[in-house]
């Protein structure tokens, strides 16, 4: 009868922790790997990202300021509520936007808000709220890449009207 001994020396245990350290070290670089470069939704129309938009804003009652956050490819990073308020206004303000765009290290966004009045025809405080944020986000090399307002029918694109 022939019995298998678990070879106990000290160099053999250690070689074999090692080797179980390694898998989880490769492990852990794996699943970090997938998080970091996994690639959000592609939003390669405008279509696309009217419905993307409608879908998570045309329920809002109160008037909602959002931001599709994008990276250099244009996946999405991030679609966050980043203001909201009454059912005719919301005070938006440029700091707050360009802090989330560096904190997510967009190189890219599509800002977005919706009209609970369901007019998706900009208003003049609506054009002037689009410079400020561009001037404010082009200070940091991050691209506005349009500007939607949802409201009944379909929303209204900045970059399409040529206001961008």
């Amino acid at each position: 009868m022939s019995c298998v001994v678990a070879d106990s020396r000290p160099e053999s245990l250690t070689l074999i922790a090692t080797q179980h350290e390694d898998w989880i070290i490769q492990q852990a670089i794996t699943l970090l790997e997938t998080r970091v470069f996994k690639a959000g939704p592609s939003l390669g129309s405008p279509a696309a990202v009217r419905d993307y938009l409608r879908l998570k804003l045309v329920a809002e009652p109160n008037e909602v300021f959002a931001a599709v956050f994008l990276d250099s490819q244009h996946q999405v990073i991030a679609f966050e509520p980043l203001f909201k308020g009454t059912i005719d206004q919301t005070s938006v303000y440029p700091r707050v936007v360009v802090q989330r765009a560096l904190a997510l290290n967009a190189s890219a966004l599509i800002l977005a808000h919706q009209h609970p009045s369901g007019v998706t025809e900009p208003s003049v405080a609506d054009r002037a709220l689009t410079d400020r944020l561009r001037a404010a986000l082009d200070t940091v090399d991050v691209r506005v890449v349009d500007h939607f307002i949802v409201g009944k029918g379909t929303p209204y694109s900045f970059a399409e009207a040529g206001l961008l």
